[in-house]
């Protein structure tokens, strides 16, 4: 697994911190400079701070916890989308329902209802409905799918949370810490560090930022699960 260079996060545009007076002075241990009133993000500390997160989420994914994937803003949502589709693991993009952790049962119910509907349609159950009422279920489906779809294999509460910007997130944030569910985050110079398990110091508004970072992440997962089927497989030949 290639840790990204300081080169290649430098490319990214991953030292990029917000505007000096925007920062958040528990930020300070990851701050390199200020170069014309803008924060400069160590990257010696990003390097650091990605090894351990990956190392972490290597073996929770060996252990077969799922990590759920959080970035509801605009520049990370398809790069995090697929990323999280990549190694089948949950992820909300759309937003974040209040309670999408804390209040779980209910969230469960509402991704019941969808896959009740798409089984309903595609089995023919509802041939006597008028087109009308067809579409009413089809766009209550469609509502649902667009903010749970990612989460609608998901049977019981997530291992951990992988998430880009953790002030745009603060809601997914409380719900873990409440929980007691560990935390990977991208955290920016605006943003409290201790607020999360892991924190990953990188411009959290690029998306080459968020990409090169989030990429890191799945590889990691990747050569967790790998690991996981390969005791798997020497277990059942033993």
């Amino acid at each position: 697994m290639h840790t990204p260079t300081n080169e290649e996060l430098l490319k990214a545009g991953v030292h990029f911190g917000h505007m000096k007076k925007k920062w958040n002075p528990k930020m300070r241990p990851y701050i390199f400079m200020e170069r014309k009133g803008i924060h400069i993000i160590d990257l010696n500390r990003t390097i650091e701070c990605l090894e351990d997160a990956a190392y972490a989420m290597q073996n929770m994914a060996r252990t077969g916890k799922k990590i759920m994937f959080v970035a509801t803003k605009k520049q990370a949502r398809d790069i995090v989308a697929s990323a999280a589709q990549s190694v089948n693991m949950p992820y909300v993009t759309d937003r974040w329902l209040g309670g999408m952790m804390t209040n779980f049962s209910t969230i469960r119910r509402s991704v019941k209802k969808m896959q009740n509907i798409d089984r309903m349609l595609g089995d023919g159950s509802y041939s006597n409905i008028t087109k009308k009422e067809r579409l009413t279920l089809s766009r209550e489906r469609d509502k649902i799918n667009k903010v749970l779809g990612g989460v609608a294999d998901l049977n019981r509460l997530p291992g951990a949370l992988f998430i880009v910007d953790i002030v745009h997130e603060h809601l997914a944030v409380g719900e873990a810490s409440k929980l007691g569910i560990p935390t990977f985050g991208l955290v920016d110079t605006n943003s409290d560090p201790r607020l999360v398990d892991y924190p990953i110091p990188a411009n959290d508004d690029s998306s080459k930022s968020i990409e090169i970072i989030t990429n890191f992440m799945v590889d990691a997962i990747k050569k967790g699960l790998e690991e996981r089927k390969s005791v798997k497989e020497e277990t059942a030949s033993s």
